[in-house]
């Protein structure tokens, strides 16, 4: 057949795996690399790949390095510079709510330790895993994908002086040191893989956001630390999206309790962390695209790249929930807590069709958010199921009261829990 007669030739969609000119052959049900492995057959065969994890072929460091050394090297002042600098320079590919990435920061540093839990002490921060699947992908890590695109211009000027994943808790640090937090400081030392981990257990449901974990009185499975699959934590509506704030502290309570956080320690982490930002759910989750590994490959690493307006600032669909917490998300005050004693609150939902809590209108006068990305325009803040357990639940209720009560203990006990 000459060239032009094969241009000219059609094909039918399933036909393409046939051959082209005799159209013999049956199309391929996977993908070119994806054949049948042994352990298709023996599931419960012993996996020794797994020996071979993080081998010098998928390092592309030399034999010689040290990362000690190579920090050693670091000029750590300049570095810490330069990512305050990012803080507030906002790119319109994405930009940043209120002019400022810190809360988008303290996420990515927030759900990269997150994973940890004390069962088999898997997951946490230690080697930048949260660059690869399946951690890269998790529903819980939506739009996460831009923020290490934002610090990938920083991360190539140091190279590997510092690591990924150093660059995910010192970027949290410093959003935090520049919204007006004093830290205890920063502790360096990850060392990055290159590769996915294949030998952690994340659960044995096949799908996201499934749930098949839990047995009797609600009791979570070993090791694992969060309520679903592909979460961090726990569902911000409620367990399985039930708004009851009661059974979330639940949730809550064991979850952190396998990250070795008790309830002081977790009520100040919540408290703190959610007294900057917002979250995101402008429309139906239904125009979000797929994630990372599910995207195409022109996607180029990214993924949840909606269709909906302009797929980005106020239009953006992260978790679904939409809204922030206090008057000014991008400073470090009792902003969250003022809020959270300061109104009663109703279930509503947001744009999305995801359950969350409005203050409610009985005479009292509601402090008002300035929109993210327009002044002109105000909303009232918002909280989330587990927002709400932090104020009804026997135990942290007391403990968040007290909080509100004592600013200074509180700025010291969010500091520790952050540093632990």
């Amino acid at each position: 057949m000459s060239t032009e007669n094969f241009k000219n030739k059609s094909f039918k969609v399933n036909e393409l795996s046939k051959c082209p000119v005799t159209g013999e052959g049956t199309p391929a049900k996977f993908s070119a690399g994806r054949g049948q492995t042994n352990r298709d057959f023996w599931p419960n065969s012993l996996n020794l790949k797994i020996l071979s994890q993080h081998s010098d072929l998928s390092n592309p460091m030399d034999k010689k390095f040290k990362y000690s050394k190579e920090f050693k090297k670091l000029n750590f002042k300049a570095l810490k510079n330069d990512l305050k600098k990012l803080m507030t320079d906002s790119q319109e590919w994405w930009p940043a709510d209120y002019g400022h990435y810190g809360p988008l920061f303290i996420r990515l540093a927030w759900h990269a330790a997150g994973t940890y839990r004390t069962g088999d002490g898997r997951g946490g921060a230690g080697t930048g895993n949260q660059r690869f699947a399946p951690l890269n992908s998790w529903p819980d890590n939506v739009n996460l994908d831009k923020a290490r695109l934002l610090l990938w211009p920083i991360k190539k000027k140091y190279g590997k002086q510092i690591s990924w994943a150093d660059l995910f808790i010192l970027v949290g640090n410093v959003a935090l040191d520049s919204m007006g937090f004093k830290t205890f400081g920063f502790g360096a030392g990850r060392v990055d893989i290159w590769e996915p981990e294949d030998d952690i257990y994340w659960g044995s449901e096949k799908k996201m956001l499934d749930v098949n974990r839990y047995s009797g009185k609600r009791k979570l499975e070993q090791p694992l630390g969060a309520s679903h699959m592909g979460l961090i934590y726990v569902n911000p509506q409620g367990p399985d999206a039930n708004p009851d704030p009661l059974l979330a502290a639940h949730d809550i309570r064991e979850t952190f309790g396998r990250m070795a956080m008790n309830d002081y320690e977790t009520a100040a982490l919540v408290a703190g962390g959610h007294t900057f930002g917002k979250s995101h759910g402008a429309a139906s989750e239904s125009y979000k695209g797929p994630d990372p590994e599910a995207s195409k490959i022109q996607q180029q690493a990214t993924g949840w790249n909606s269709n909906y307006k302009s797929g980005k600032g106020a239009d953006t669909i992260s978790s679904g929930i939409e809204g922030a917490w206090t008057q000014n998300p991008i400073k470090w005050d009792m902003g969250y807590l003022d809020c959270l004693y300061g109104h009663e609150w109703e279930l509503t939902k947001s744009p999305a069709g995801a359950h969350q809590w409005t203050p409610k209108k009985n005479g009292q006068e509601i402090k008002m958010v300035p929109d993210a990305h327009d002044k002109n325009i105000l909303h009232p803040p918002m909280m989330q199921t587990t927002d709400i357990s932090l104020k009804v639940d026997p135990s942290y209720g007391p403990i968040t009261k007290h909080f509100h009560e004592n600013p200074k203990e509180f700025h010291d006990a969010f500091a520790r829990a952050w540093f632990k």
